[in-house]
């Protein structure tokens, strides 16, 4: 900051060269070359005068020695803008490396998840050729999901930094039923409708496995998307899209096709009818959950999958036991059950539920549902080459009809918008290249007419 008396001073000793130049006549008399030679320069004077005045006025965006630094200036300013172009170059180039990195964990989430649900439709088959006990197999399985949360916290230990008691973690992971956490009341409440879906869901998933093949159990559950939009618009009033009805349309229109399929025969109505119950109770849940529950961070799955699985040993339990007293599912003692095939359908279960869940954080969603559309054709060629299937022109045409259906449902709220203004700026950019085109030729047959004597105009 400036002293008062360096502002009295500064101006008398540098304005004494001007006057002196004032009376001058034509040449210089030796005092006052003297006088100038023991003064401060002209120039140097000028220069400081104006920074004086600039910023006694205040003038905004000045800084002392701006004026008399201005080639400075610009060569700094000029290294600064290479500089800043030089990062906003890296933070594109990282951007563009997270989203090649997202992309490619995300082909391989859906390589996995697709082999999981596969693997897991496989081995339920094989499992029935000995054990034809399906509510036994969605128990067994169910009880699984407890070991959900425990794995999840085994990642956060080894992920995170900041570690946490498993107590601890799992109240603050409680808050997806409330503020208030998991409380008894809340844990029957909550988890009691949620349960019986998922336990309807996967039941008669397993009973069309027993009347249909796995292509064609696979292909109809594919509907279930269909139904969450349907139900998600009657309910929840999301937006209405007309795409998204004609892909309802074509599901419903496979599901007709793949029933006349077999002439409407008993198991393939039946097979057909359970495989169309499973996609729909699979929606209500889906609908109901994002109703009560909305929409939580992984942490929260794993606890509401691992508390699912708690509430399906402890309560539904009675189950299997009354289906096994009334002769419904009977199996023998518990060392003759195939617990090589149960345990594998029931790790492969998790599997897919985990990677599932994992997949939407590690990359984006609609991967993780194309995952589940490529285990239709996973299951078609296992058929194929293994059981020997050979599929009717109608059951193919259906399949690929409930495929191209769920495509058209994972198109966003946007894509009309998106596509137009797409149409929009390549409309325009082809007449910007016929224009240019266009003139390129013109000039050419001016110069090409010149050399001949004679100057032609194109008419455009």
């Amino acid at each position: 900051m400036m002293s008062m008396a360096d502002e009295s001073e500064e101006p008398a000793v540098l304005l004494e060269p001007l006057k002196k130049r004032a009376h001058l006549s034509g040449r210089p008399s030796p005092s006052a070359s003297a006088s100038a030679s023991a003064s401060p320069s002209p120039v140097s004077g000028l220069h400081d005068i104006e920074d004086r005045i600039l910023r006694m006025t205040g003038y905004y965006g000045y800084y002392p020695g701006c004026s008399s630094h201005r080639r400075e200036e610009g060569s700094e300013s000029h290294g600064d803008t290479a500089a800043s172009e030089v990062s906003r170059g890296r933070t594109l180039c990282q951007s563009c490396a997270g989203a090649v990195l997202k992309v490619l964990s995300g082909l391989l989430v859906v390589l996995f998840i697709s082999s999981s649900w596969v693997g897991t439709t496989q081995v339920v088959q094989l499992t029935f050729q000995s054990f034809s006990c399906p509510f036994f197999v969605t128990w067994f399985s169910t009880n699984w999901n407890i070991l959900f949360f425990p794995l999840y916290y085994s990642g956060h230990l080894v992920t995170t930094r900041e570690k946490q008691s498993p107590i601890q973690k799992f109240r603050e992971c409680s808050r997806i039923f409330g503020e208030e956490g998991l409380t008894l009341k809340l844990f029957i409440k909550r988890t009691a409708p949620f349960s019986i879906l998922w336990t309807l869901t996967n039941y008669l998933y397993l009973l069309a496995l027993r009347k249909l093949t796995a292509t064609d159990v696979s292909a109809l559950y594919c509907c279930h998307k269909a139904f969450v939009f349907l139900l998600s618009w009657i309910v929840l009033k999301d937006r209405f899209m007309g795409v998204r009805i004609v892909a309802a349309i074509m599901a419903i229109t496979g599901i007709v096709m793949m029933a006349y399929a077999d002439g409407f025969h008993g198991d393939s109505i039946i097979g057909v009818a359970l495989a169309v119950g499973s996609a729909s109770t699979s929606a209500l849940y889906k609908v109901l959950f994002k109703m009560f529950l909305g929409s939580g961070n992984l942490g929260e799955a794993a606890h509401f999958f691992s508390t699912l699985g708690f509430f399906n040993l402890v309560f539904i339990s009675c189950v299997p036991l009354v289906l096994y007293f009334t002769k419904v599912e009977h199996w023998g003692s518990l060392s003759s059950l195939p617990w090589g095939y149960l345990c594998g359908v029931a790790g492969l279960w998790l599997v897919f539920n985990i990677l599932v869940n994992v997949g939407v954080v590690l990359t984006y969603p609609i991967l993780i549902s194309i995952g589940t559309l490529l285990s239709v054709p996973g299951n078609a060629a296992v058929d194929v080459l293994k059981h020997e299937v050979i599929f009717s022109v109608v059951r193919l045409a259906a399949t690929c009809i409930i495929c191209l259906g769920f495509l058209l449902l994972l198109l966003p709220e946007e894509w009309d918008s998106v596509t137009l203004r797409f149409l929009a700026a390549f409309a325009d950019k082809k007449p910007e290249e016929h224009g240019e085109e266009l003139t390129e030729s013109s000039v050419h047959t001016r110069s090409r007419s010149r050399a001949n004597g004679t100057v032609s105009i194109p008419l455009a």
